[in-house]
């Protein structure tokens, strides 16, 4: 098969399209034929030498795909080869064939394309596990989305505004606040001329914050935060290390969470398994209902993964890039 591999750390051309070895099913997993995957930041970090993949998975980017099942491994029932599905992967979806678990499954969803579907797995995990199966986002509430123009923000305010809650979303340029608005956001901030705590605050606090930024927001998303409110941090971008006031967040009462998607173990109360059943049963047939979409700011042949890389680099991007299999 062919897939992209990355020659050494570095900027976006080091990416190559390259014959590999073609993965076989072990026990418990099955063989897609790949349609399409999709791009996420944790790609573009696996590509500076920045993130490497947990041990046993796939040293290939691509962290979520779609495509057609190929094989089955000893022991996979419920699926039959032939199978329209999209996947959510630890590593290899920039390929033409990819392994995963069974248990990592989910079908397309009805009346969606294959190839858009790519979009869904690792932003719809993501944020589902996080902000309803962790942070326990009610109806009602107040959900701040920070970068809400991106991969991840789009699908959370989308789930957001389904769940009932009251969405506020940061972004930079106009077309960005606007997609925010579009798409179900109340509020949208602009993170270059507002100050969010104080917007959020009008609100009378965040009861939910869906943050991107790490250390820059810290100290602001407590001050947001509304008493027995929960920030529920998924990434790095402003930064790893921060001081945080214990003594603000004993008097709000407030939660706290910091989890990866990519290093859960696949089965377990905490592991991919739970997430991807609970993502089927609950979210996907808000997706079928069209209350959720994959926002798709473009595809181009896999073998253009620089590119893609560079594109979202570069930033504008609005949702998801995907890479199509030529």
């Amino acid at each position: 098969m062919y897939a992209i591999t990355i020659r050494e750390p570095g900027a976006p051309n080091v990416l190559e399209w390259t014959e590999q070895p073609e993965p076989q099913p072990g026990p418990g997993e099955v063989a897609i034929d790949v349609a399409a995957a999709g791009i996420n930041r944790a790609d573009l970090a696996q590509r500076k030498g920045a993130y490497p993949p947990p041990q046993g998975a796939s040293e290939i980017l691509g962290l979520e795909c779609s495509g057609t099942i190929a094989e089955l491994g000893d022991g996979v029932t419920g699926w039959q080869p032939g199978d329209r599905v999209c996947a959510l992967l630890a590593g290899g979806g920039y390929a033409e064939r990819v392994v995963v678990p069974a248990a990592q499954l989910l079908p397309v969803p009805a009346g969606m394309d294959l190839v858009e579907a790519a979009g869904l797995p690792e932003v719809g995990c993501t944020v589902w596990s996080n902000v309803i199966m962790e942070a326990g986002l009610r109806s009602g509430q107040v959900l701040l989305v920070h970068g809400g123009s991106g991969g991840i923000g789009t699908c959370a305010i989308q789930i957001g505004t389904a769940m009932g809650a009251r969405v506020v979303a940061t972004a930079g340029s106009a077309e960005s606040l606007q997609l925010c608005r579009d798409l179900g956001a109340e509020v949208a901030i602009s993170y270059r001329e507002q100050d969010f705590v104080e917007e959020v605050k009008k609100l009378g606090g965040a009861d939910v914050i869906l943050d991107n930024m790490g250390a820059e927001y810290l100290d602001r998303n407590i001050s947001a935060l509304a008493p027995d409110g929960h920030l529920a941090v998924i990434g790095m971008q402003g930064g790893r290390k921060a001081e945080l006031d214990i003594g603000k967040m004993l008097v709000k009462r407030l939660h706290m969470s910091v989890l990866g998607l990519r290093g859960r173990p696949v089965e377990g109360p905490q592991g991919k398994a739970a997430i991807v059943t609970d993502v089927a049963e609950r979210l996907w047939p808000l997706v079928e209902r069209g209350e959720v979409r994959p926002i798709v700011h473009g595809s181009m042949p896999m073998s253009d993964a620089a590119k893609a890389h560079a594109l979202l680099e570069a930033g504008g991007v609005h949702g998801k890039i995907l890479l199509q299999v030529p």
